[in-house]
């Protein structure tokens, strides 16, 4: 799985439960546009803009019961609300170790009025914003 977002920073239960319930990889990238929609980030695929959202590839102990348990978070599956906040995708992501294909959550809905995040690093970008 390749996580981007509020899901890197574990302060919630579903990033705690990520957390005791996968192992880190490497870190990595795909070919996307990062936005900041207020409280967390969304990412959307984009091959021709030359922007990348960068993360973390993490193997799931148990991917059937994690993702089911991640889904709501996402507001992704069953019991939530149409569109989709957003898909469960899997997608090429790029890392030192080659590249491997992970379930990445891919936001579903206009990003119009949301702020890019140039550098598709979110944790940099809090890190940036705290210190303004």
């Amino acid at each position: 799985m390749f996580i981007y977002g509020t899901l890197l920073i574990a302060d919630n239960e579903f990033a705690k439960y990520l957390q005791n319930n996968s192992t880190f990889f490497a870190k990595g990238q795909f070919k996307g546009i990062l936005y900041d929609a207020g409280d967390y980030p969304v990412a959307i695929t984009n091959n021709n803009d030359g922007f990348y959202v960068k993360g973390s590839v993490v193997e799931l102990t148990n991917p059937e019961e994690t993702l089911k348990y991640i889904d709501p978070y996402e507001g992704y599956g069953i019991g939530q609300s149409q569109p989709y906040l957003y898909l469960r995708e899997l997608l090429n992501i790029e890392t030192e170790n080659g590249i491997v294909q992970c379930w990445v959550y891919i936001y579903n809905r206009t990003t119009e009025n949301f702020h890019r995040i140039d550098s598709g690093d979110y944790i940099g970008y809090l890190e940036n914003k705290k210190s303004l």
